[in-house]
């Protein structure tokens, strides 16, 4: 099952999210915001109220999207580096 380890807000309506199989993907949803949870989320303020909650991405209003549908939108980004220390 895939699941979002880590999720880093860019600007406007993109985010780049690291999933459990590694990849990191960028993510517009700028287009995905419509109906009557979704909709809220056009406020770039309440946009940025998110966390990780069971491994998918959740909005304090309640809404979120499944892992899946997030990285079938998403745009493949090179890993991150591991850092050693």
């Amino acid at each position: 099952m895939l699941k979002i380890l880590d999720v880093d807000y860019i600007k406007d309506y993109l985010l780049e999210l690291t999933f459990s199989n590694g990849e990191v993907y960028l993510v517009d949803l700028e287009n995905h915001l419509d109906g009557e949870v979704y909709q809220p989320l056009r406020n770039v303020r309440l946009f940025t109220q998110f966390g990780l909650i069971n491994g998918t991405l959740e909005w304090v209003n309640g809404a979120d999207f499944a892992p899946e549908f997030l990285y079938n939108l998403g745009m493949k980004q090179k890993a991150k580096a591991s850092s050693s220390a």
